[in-house]
């Protein structure tokens, strides 16, 4: 398994995560339960070790595909830079999230103050992880950007066919 493979098998945890995690939270606030608040921070906080090892393993990645044909270092700048963007308030969250489990175990009057500032940070996180996701894709799966002539479709065939036929 090489820099790239790896990073590729560690870099869906922190997206995905982050949506189970906001899911769970916001499902624990409403039915007011302490055991699924904690499960949405452990989930934050495991999402916030595995986008820091995403980070690490991406620049060893980075480094790894560079040179390769069909990888554009600007799509890999552009990725790296988003990811980068999206680790801030991810940090962040892992963060309160600790801090919501200490309040969640000690049933400190500021809980509640702490699930709702999780909560919203989960929601900037969740609007940055798309981008990081989406840019990470177009790397390597050119089908998915938004400035791509997809040439490999069956009217273009026919068109292609066409062309060499009245030739």
């Amino acid at each position: 398994m090489n820099d790239a493979h790896l990073h590729l098998l560690i870099n869906h945890f922190p997206i995905i995560g982050l949506f189970f995690g906001f899911l769970i939270l916001l499902f624990g606030m409403i039915k007011k339960n302490a055991t699924l608040k904690s499960t949405a921070y452990i989930i934050f906080i495991s999402c916030m070790i595995m986008g820091k090892i995403s980070m690490m393993t991406g620049d060893k990645a980075e480094h790894s595909v560079e040179e390769m044909a069909g990888f554009s270092h600007d799509y890999i700048h552009e990725h790296e830079e988003a990811a980068e963007l999206f680790m801030k308030p991810l940090y962040i969250l892992g963060l309160v999230s600790i801090f919501g489990l200490v309040a969640l175990s000690k049933k400190r009057e500021n809980e509640k103050f702490v699930s709702i500032c999780a909560m919203l940070i989960a929601v900037i996180c969740l609007f940055l992880s798309k981008n990081v996701g989406t840019s990470g894709g177009e790397i390597r799966h050119t089908e998915i950007r938004e400035n791509t002539n997809i040439s490999n479709t069956p009217e273009a065939n026919k068109s292609t066919e066409s062309d060499d036929d009245n030739q």
